[in-house]
């Protein structure tokens, strides 16, 4: 999956996930893309800034799809020791979605063999049957993941929140 940011030509700015860049274009050219604002169909791709590290960075696993696991309640509160908020570019992300995340990276964690960035060899290996086929995560740049996606080779992006114990 890639993540956009977009635009619409009323210049309201929102994001999108898509499977690939061709399936952006072909969504775009159709009107299948509706900004959320305004309704408006003429939709595309905004600047995006670039990920710069930090000296001590948490890693933006990419991992193979996974069953998906059962949603909680959209009321359910916050579990303890969740931030009441997380910074992101566009604003705040509620604490339901933050608690969310914190789930699917522990179980990501647990679940999953950590091969940092070398996800993209890796994944290839996988696939072609020269390694061994299991869950993995990692890093990967926009582009490796865009590649992976255009070899048919599946994998998502996930927001990578920090720990709920600590």
């Amino acid at each position: 999956m890639i993540h956009y940011q977009l635009r619409c030509s009323q210049d309201h700015g929102f994001d999108g996930w898509f499977k690939d860049s061709t399936t952006f274009e072909q969504q775009a050219k159709l009107g299948l893309i509706e900004c959320p604002e305004c309704g408006g169909i003429e939709v595309e791709r905004a600047l995006m800034a670039p990920a710069v590290a930090r000296r001590v960075s948490l890693p933006v696993p990419v991992e193979a799809p996974q069953p998906p696991a059962a949603a909680p309640s959209a009321t359910a509160d916050a579990p303890a020791g969740v931030p009441a908020e997380v910074k992101l570019a566009g604003g705040r992300m509620p604490a339901q979605v933050v608690a969310v995340l914190q789930r699917i990276r522990a179980e990501v964690e647990k679940t999953c063999d950590y091969v940092g960035p070398d996800f993209a060899d890796e994944a290839r290996k996988i696939h072609h049957g020269e390694s061994e086929p299991r869950s993995i995560y990692g890093e990967a740049t926009p582009e490796e993941a865009e590649s992976l996606a255009d070899e048919g080779i599946d994998v998502g992006r996930i927001p990578w929140v920090p720990r709920a114990d600590g």
